[in-house]
């Protein structure tokens, strides 16, 4: 009897899962392993909310495998361990893995191989994204620098096909620690989704019946959030990113292209970051800036209490549902880089402790593209929370639903509530403004024409 281990990582399902799929392929017997890992808890990714979505996605993992014969084979410690005293007491030939693009990732891969026999380790590509990180350079340099030409590439390109559903997935006997469940988190966001690829692709099915077609002319509406809410399912790699660009491309309309734009912004950060992982602490585009380190500007931005409806509807949101509209995520980035001109590094520690769907590559690069220290073409642009709260979210629903003090205030004045009559503004207890916006952008400008 041949045996190969899969080891579950990013890519939390049965679906689409080409690690999964070349273990069933060539082997009797496969070993589903996934490791609680200790070095995950080491270096501060081991957040309560991402942790709780965790269980479920292999709750569901676990219980898709026993449909087919098998279950999910799960260890603690460290990974490398723990993988090749699976491989010794099974006598696997071969361990399957989904490549990724951090440094941790890289290390753990690297690690693998060298403690394996030669030969043991596969890694398979395009599992956690839609196209590899490497798959496409330009002439002379190892990524794309700007998203324009590096979509244009990566559409033409092409996606790898979607690989079928195991119908059986026979394990060995083999030892196995229990499962963690969700109930044993404590410290997460009370309104958290449920995870797990089961839970995914119900919400997949409803987006694509009722949502993408309208993604264009919607995906800003906040008020309205018709986003597809994926990005969590798409971290834990409970749904296939490969697979949501072929659905998409399915239904030609102007939503599904802007859809299929936004995976490919997300293989775009992954591909930055893979090229220069160092960039998940430091400045992709140094400004020289010498960031503000105001604690209590600081402490209001995290709590939701600038004074800026819209910017402070996005945090509370962050703080009950562990998620944020993207328009809300740019917006408070910007208030806190450019606006208050803190170092974007808080800012990103910040959402990564909340962020179900945090991770290195997006979370830290549209971080970087907010502050003006990344990718973007105009490094000095600032959002301007009021215009954009009226362009956005003009009846002020979506301010409404994350900050009661402002619910019997008038249309007109909820993204500008300092200009009520002062004794109807206290009586909100809503909080004044923190700082006035013309004199944030004179220091903003200020200080970057400086450096």
């Amino acid at each position: 009897m041949t045996v190969s281990v899969v080891l579950f990582t990013a890519d939390l399902r049965l679906h689409d899962n080409p690690a999964l799929y070349a273990a069933v392929r060539e082997a009797d017997e496969v070993v589903p392993l996934f490791v609680y890992d200790e070095g995950v808890r080491a270096v501060g990714f081991d957040a309560p909310n991402r942790r709780a979505f965790l269980a479920d996605c292999l709750a569901d993992l676990d219980a898709g495998l026993r449909e087919r014969g098998g279950r999910l084979v799960v260890r603690s410690g460290d990974v490398v361990e723990q993988a090749c005293a699976v491989v010794a007491e099974t006598g696997a030939r071969r361990v399957h893995l989904a490549g990724g693009p951090s440094r941790y990732a890289v290390r753990r891969e690297t690690a693998l191989r060298d403690a394996l026999p030669g030969g043991a380790l596969v890694v398979h590509d395009a599992v956690v994204t839609a196209l590899a990180p490497g798959a496409v350079t330009p002439a002379g340099a190892d990524h794309y620098a700007v998203f324009t030409p590096y979509l244009r590439r990566w559409t033409q390109e092409g996606v790898r096909d979607v690989v079928p559903l195991p119908r059986r997935v026979p394990v060995p006997e083999v030892g196995s620690e229990r499962l963690r469940p969700r109930t044993e988190v404590s410290g997460t966001s009370p309104g958290l989704a449920r995870g797990g690829e089961r839970a995914g692709r119900d919400r997949l099915r409803s987006w694509l019946a009722s949502g993408l077609d309208g993604y264009e002319d919607g995906h800003d509406d906040l008020a309205a959030d018709t986003t597809s809410r994926l990005s969590p399912f798409l971290h834990f790699g409970a749904v296939s990113a490969a697979e949501l660009v072929h659905l998409a491309r399915r239904r030609p309309s102007p939503g599904a292209e802007a859809f299929v734009r936004q995976l490919a912004w997300r293989d775009f950060h992954y591909q930055v970051l893979a090229a220069r992982p160092e960039t998940a602490s430091r400045d992709y585009r140094p400004r020289g800036d010498r960031w503000r380190d105001d604690e209590h500007e600081i402490e209001a931005w995290r709590t939701g209490r600038t004074g800026y409806p819209l910017v402070d509807a996005a945090m509370r949101q962050l703080a009950h549902e562990g998620w944020m509209h993207n328009r809300g995520r740019l917006l408070a980035a910007s208030f806190l880089t450019k606006t208050l001109y803190a170092d974007w590094r808080i800012g990103a520690r910040h959402f990564l402790d909340l962020l179900v769907d945090g991770d290195i590559a997006n979370n830290q690069m549209n971080w970087q593209w907010a502050a003006g220290t990344g990718t973007d073409t105009r490094p000095n642009r600032i959002l301007n929370p009021v215009t954009q709260g009226k362009r956005l979210d003009p009846r002020g629903t979506y301010v409404r639903r994350w900050i009661p003090e402002l619910a019997g205030v008038a249309d007109r004045h909820v993204h500008e509530p300092w200009k009520l009559p002062t004794t109807e503004a206290a009586a909100t207890g809503y909080p004044e403004r923190l700082v006035d916006l013309g004199e944030a952008r004179e220091r903003f400008e200020r200080g970057r024409r400086h450096n």
